[in-house]
């Protein structure tokens, strides 16, 4: 099992930008796939960004394409989600997951994919 701590939530205005940290324990980081979601008053949790252990596949949400980036250093077990152009439905308590990759290749994006989640941080972007 892997803790993770997300850190970088806030507020900000309509147009501006975040970057979401996750930082994991573990020793065995390298074999995490790693996922970002969010969870918004009222709804479901849902995907929104997704990274292989290797950091080379990629998967995103089609509402964070072109505007969100998802990344993940190693060396530092941190896992990060770079958000520009913020709406105001982007506002939600945004939740970094982990999950043993049974590949290098390995991508999960839905929530019964992963095991092990953070306390999540609060994104706000007023209307």
């Amino acid at each position: 099992q892997v803790q993770l701590v997300e850190s970088g939530g806030g507020l900000v205005q309509a147009g501006g930008s975040l970057r979401l940290s996750c930082a994991a324990s573990g020793r065995t980081f390298t074999r995490y796939v790693m996922g970002w979601f969010r969870q918004a008053p009222g709804k479901e949790r849902e995907f929104v960004a997704g990274i292989s252990w290797n950091g080379i596949n990629i998967k995103y949400a089609d509402s964070a394409k072109d505007r969100f980036t998802i990344s993940r250093d190693n060396a530092k077990n941190t896992v990060y989600l770079q958000m520009n152009s913020l709406k105001p439905e982007d506002t939600a308590v945004y939740y970094c997951a982990a999950t043993v990759s049974p590949s290098y290749s390995y991508v999960a994006a839905t929530t019964g994919e992963y095991r092990d989640w953070g306390q999540g941080t609060q994104v706000t972007v007023p209307s």
